[in-house]
């Protein structure tokens, strides 16, 4: 067992390897240090540099600058066996932190608000493990630190790249830090995870004029209003019951003045869903819906519509292999939670288009404030 500081939950940790629990101050260190020194998707220079110098001190093989920032380290076992392949994203947001601990954000208006941080320093533990205890397995494992998960995007550039290649990667396991989880529970479950990733934005076009005087004008605003009404109805009666879906509006701006009719309004949102078969079904209605209302009010629309990211959909076999080790390790009263699904997304979905994959959240049995 631990001690209580690292574990005020007075969780069993004893099914964890010794020489992992000696790794858990050191782990908090990296990922606190990390926390203070936040960077953006692929300007992520002094978090590369802090891992690549942990790994060359670990004589741990690895690539650097990768789609710009990435780094992929690999550690063989010297036994012929399997290449798994462990991701962790490196950036982080363009948020002001505001919480008042010692190892705050020191750059402004970046913060780790997603937990790449610990995505960061589970991923630099597991390497240094690894590397002590090559002989515990077989094969090779590649730790993938990828650079932009939070737009634009930076797996597909590392696949791009050939991080799954020389030696061919047979399966791969991403983790993600999760506070809608009790603490000290893992969430791992097989097919749909996390959610396609699209984006559309729309500007009405009417015509402007006196408030005074709505008969010489094509209110934009009001067709605007129309429009997000209307785009409510996709989920409610284009998508079967049974499937999950979102149709967001997340912006809607028009108007210079309270006494004039706007002749131009501009919306944008986001979608989501788990089903890859409605990628085509809810963008045909979204342009269906802004056409015909604005036919029917003569007014005309301009819409741009782009994919992020695919759906996360998670191997089954490879998904039973993470939980049935969360198992051994994790006896919590909630322990492992099966139905973790998030419409959130993730570019880590590019990885499981290419290979077996289990993505997992988990929350480590540790203070919450690491």
């Amino acid at each position: 067992m631990v001690s209580t500081s690292l574990n005020p939950l007075n969780i069993d940790l004893s099914h964890i390897r010794p020489e992992i629990q000696a790794l858990q101050l050191q782990l908090i260190q990296w990922r606190r240090r990390l926390h203070q020194k936040p960077e953006l998707g692929f300007k992520e220079q002094i978090t590369s540099e802090f891992i690549a110098q942990q790994l060359q001190e670990w004589g741990i093989e690895h690539q650097k600058g990768i789609a710009q920032t990435g780094i992929v380290a690999t550690i063989s076992s010297g036994k012929p066996g399997r290449v798994l392949a462990i991701r962790a994203d490196m950036d982080a947001l363009p948020i002001q932190e505001e919480n008042d601990v010692s190892y705050r954000s020191q750059h402004d208006g970046v913060m780790h608000a997603c937990g790449h941080d610990g995505h960061t320093a589970i991923a630099l533990a597991t390497a240094y493990y690894l590397s002590q205890h090559s002989d515990t397995f077989a094969g090779t494992v590649k730790i993938i630190f990828q650079p932009a998960e939070e737009g634009p995007g930076g797996a597909q550039p590392m696949i791009e790249a050939g991080v799954l290649k020389n030696p061919d990667v047979d399966a791969i396991i991403g983790l993600h830090l999760w506070n809608n989880l009790p603490l000290g529970t893992v969430g791992v479950r097989s097919g749909s995870l996390m959610a396609a990733v699209e984006c559309w934005r729309c500007t009405i076009l009417g015509k402007g004029g006196h408030g005074a005087m709505p008969h010489q004008t094509v209110d934009s605003v009001v067709v605007a209003a129309q429009v997000v009404n209307a785009l409510q109805t996709i989920v409610a009666r284009n998508v079967d019951p049974l499937e999950s879906a979102v149709v967001t509006v997340g912006e809607l701006h028009a108007g210079t003045a309270l006494n004039i009719i706007a002749d131009t309004a501009r919306l944008s949102g986001t979608v989501r869903y788990f089903n890859p078969a409605l990628s085509e079904v809810i963008p045909q209605r979204i342009e269906q819906i802004i056409a015909g209302i604005c036919q029917s009010f003569g007014a005309s629309y301009d819409l741009e519509y782009w994919r992020l990211y695919p759906p996360v959909i998670n191997n089954a076999d490879i998904a039973e292999l993470v939980r049935s080790v969360a198992v051994g390790v994790i006896e919590t009263p909630v322990g492992i939670v099966p139905e973790c699904q998030t419409m959130g997304g993730e570019d880590m979905s590019f990885f499981c288009k290419k290979c077996q994959v289990a993505i997992s959240f988990w929350v480590l049995p540790t203070q919450p404030k690491i």
